[in-house]
């Protein structure tokens, strides 16, 4: 994404709405080029079109939230998918920051996604060269995300080395956090079969908490995140033995 592109989804995802002749005014091109751009954020499930204009959705909707800081997201996502050689099986389970991992983890060859995420799944349903293993469970609409008993039994036929995870929140004495105690429930299911737990998250969760309990600090490995995350926290973290790495 060029500095265009980033501009016309700042834009965006402050206005909601905006025409196609006002972008191409204020970033002075043609309104062909600002097509072409549009095209291609939509093409990424980062906005949506309607005649003569860019849109944007549902704020709850997770299309929506990917297309929120997504230059940093997916500057997160790009960090720990370094960790992640070809030919690997792997778990992630839902948030737009592993979304947007699962995206460029097809860019390595072999790989093998195990995920009860179907927006993941649909996601990248163009990288044919990516295998996609779909966790079924009982279906979550909001989240597009599946849960309960049948997710647990379905992980415990797999064992991977790294289970990728996004998180609502943090608290010192709590560790992290969740907003849905059946998601946070399959998750830490999902945790059993991995060696071992990596956090994508923005820096600003680390000064909000969740409602609910999602992984002690002692079950997490590493955190990938951004530099605006404090220092006292990194402390935290490192003190509890967990790698941190930003971007």
């Amino acid at each position: 994404m060029n500095k265009r592109q980033s501009k016309i989804l700042e834009w965006n995802n402050t206005e909601k709405k905006i025409e196609v002749s006002s972008l191409a005014e204020r970033l002075d091109v043609s309104q062909v080029t600002i097509r072409k751009d549009l095209d291609l954020l939509e093409g990424n499930g980062l906005i949506k079109r309607s005649h003569g204009f860019a849109t944007s959705g549902n704020p709850d909707d997770l299309e929506n939230r990917l297309a929120l800081h997504y230059p940093l997201k997916r500057q997160i996502a790009i960090l720990a998918a370094a960790s992640v050689k070809d030919g690997e099986t792997v778990m992630i389970e839902s948030g737009s920051t592993c979304a947007l991992l699962a995206k460029e983890l097809t860019l390595k060859k072999d790989i093998t996604i195990i995920t009860n995420s179907a927006f993941i799944a649909s996601y990248i349903k163009d990288a044919p060269q990516t295998k996609v293993i779909l966790l079924g469970g009982e279906y979550q609409h909001k989240s597009q995300v599946t849960i309960g008993t049948l997710v647990k039994q379905a992980a415990t036929n797999f064992r991977v080395d790294k289970l990728f995870v996004g998180v609502d929140g943090f608290s010192v004495g709590f560790g992290f956090t969740g907003s849905d105690l059946m998601r946070a429930d399959t998750v830490r299911s999902m945790a059993e079969s991995a060696a071992e737990v990596f956090v994508l998250t923005e820096s600003k969760k680390f000064e909000q908490s969740g409602t609910v309990s999602l992984f002690p600090l002692k079950a997490v490995s590493r955190v990938y995140t951004d530099d605006r995350i404090r220092e006292e926290m990194i402390k935290v973290l490192t003190d509890a033995g967990i790698m941190v790495a930003t971007v």
